[in-house]
């Protein structure tokens, strides 16, 4: 087998999206456009990935890291010029190379090893990868000899309305043999009306001196889906969501409505899990098996282990462990780490705090800075007041404690196992083994105040 090599075009500003985003740095389900690209081409295990930039070219290498060499095109004067940039690494190599845009984030790995495959059975000077289009409108068509093979082609406006009627399109991806591609490079002029240098004039060149010119026409047209603008980026996201969750679908996950769902390419998702409508997954998010994941619920970058249900609440770099709960509308904040058949009720709030295995958390509560035990009742609208204006205070409350509702734990505060702390009570000192902390004043009543009032002669309110 040839060698095989990749080249990224990732160097265009992208002025159409308006953005102060680089265009190929443009998210699609979670991931930058051009990290889609290098991550299916990273499955065909290439000999070498060359990845072309330009604009933002520092913020590109600072995704993309190692897992890719660079060239850069310091002006951007078309794609056979930047193309041409690669020549230090692979102008004389033996091989093909595959040549593909950084903001076409949906072709598939297994398209691209299907074009190599059919260039080196083909034994080509260049394979374009085309595509049946039910309207052709707008593309390049692919006009074929007797043979098959590939006899020019011809851009919409040069074509005739013969060929206008033409269904084979051209998706702007190539298979070169890597040499001829390197030694016809520099044949390439800019005697056009943008004053560039084009890719498709290689093709040209190969052509008139003979060589053989053929296509390989994929399946799905949208795979080749270029993004230039702020629609085109919409449509994307949309074909990646849909793929994304047929695929979890297909691995045992329920999904309810699909097309009002959406998760990022990254996430990972355990069978028997059912995810109800308007539910936000993104980053890296890990789900286990057996979950429920409810009504509008939005989870970043989490973990969530088996049989946990999550109803219409936010998760944010937060752990739940197996057969705990939240919900609803509660919030878990970065570092809150839920552990297994915990309870968090509805509209309660953890931030960076440990809530042990069982402990029950009902409603209306904040935990913050904090590490409680196993078995702890906290409860309604408990409030661990962590900071003080400058500095956050850590509280650690141990196992089998009760904290009585509307009670505020004023940190730094240790309780110990089998502590108490009585309803309405704001503690700021340790609470030890065995005992109740009540720290609120007397209850006095006044007699006869109501006969003081002005309503008390009202005779609405007798």
């Amino acid at each position: 087998m040839s060698n095989r090599y990749v080249i990224i075009l990732a160097a265009g500003m992208g002025t159409r999206m308006k953005s102060k985003l680089y265009k190929v740095l443009q998210p699609v389900a979670g991931k930058a456009m051009v990290d889609h690209v290098v991550t299916q081409v990273e499955k065909i295990h290439p000999d070498l990935i060359e990845t072309v930039i330009g604009n933002g070219a520092e913020k590109v290498k600072d995704l993309l890291g190692d897992r890719t060499c660079y060239a850069l095109q310091e002006e951007q004067l078309g794609t056979a010029h930047a193309v041409l940039q690669a020549e230090k690494d692979l102008g004389d190599k033996d091989g093909m190379t595959l040549i593909v845009s950084g903001d076409t984030p949906l072709f598939t790995a297994d398209t691209f090893q299907k074009l190599f495959d059919y260039h080196e059975k083909q034994n080509a000077a260049v394979s374009i990868l085309t595509a049946h289009a039910q309207d052709p409108f707008g593309y390049g068509r692919i006009i074929r000899d007797q043979k098959g093979n590939v006899s020019k082609v011809v851009e919409q406006k040069d074509a005739s309305e013969e060929e206008k009627a033409i269904q084979e399109i051209n998706t702007g991806v190539y298979c070169f043999d890597n040499k001829m591609l390197f030694e016809n490079l520099h044949s390439v002029n800019n005697d056009n009306a943008q004053g560039e240098y084009y890719l498709p004039d290689v093709v040209s060149i190969l052509k008139s001196q003979g060589e053989k010119i053929v296509a390989y026409q994929m399946s799905d047209l949208s795979e080749s889906l270029g993004v230039n603008d702020r629609v085109a980026l919409s449509q994307a996201e949309k074909l990646m969501r849909k793929r994304i969750n047929e695929q979890h679908m297909r691995d045992g996950v329920t999904i309810v409505d699909p097309e009002n769902t959406y998760i990022d390419v990254d996430v990972e998702i355990g069978n028997d899990t059912t995810i109800e409508p308007n539910v936000k997954i993104f980053g890296k998010t890990k789900i286990g098996s057996d979950c429920l994941i409810g009504l509008g619920s939005r989870i970043q970058d989490s973990i969530v282990e088996d049989g946990v249900t999550i109803i219409s609440s936010t998760l944010e770099e937060a752990i739940m462990h197996t057969g705990s709960n939240i919900g609803p509308n509660s919030h878990l904040r970065p570092k809150a780490d839920i552990g297994k058949g915990v309870h968090i009720g509805n509209f309660c709030e953890v931030k960076n705090a440990v809530i042990g295995d069982r402990t029950k958390v009902g409603h209306l509560s904040y935990v913050g800075d904090a590490t409680l035990g196993t078995d702890i009742n906290v409860g309604c609208g408990v409030v661990f007041v962590n900071y003080d204006g400058v500095k956050k205070f850590h509280s650690t409350i141990g196992d089998h404690s009760f904290i009585g509702s509307n009670s505020n734990v004023i940190a730094p505060v240790e309780m110990a196992d089998h502590s108490f702390i009585a309803a309405g009570s704001s503690v700021n000192k340790d609470v030890p083994f065995h005992a109740m902390a009540i720290a609120r004043p007397r209850q006095t009543n006044k007699e006869d105040y109501w006969d003081k009032l002005p309503l008390s002669k009202s005779e609405e309110w007798k």
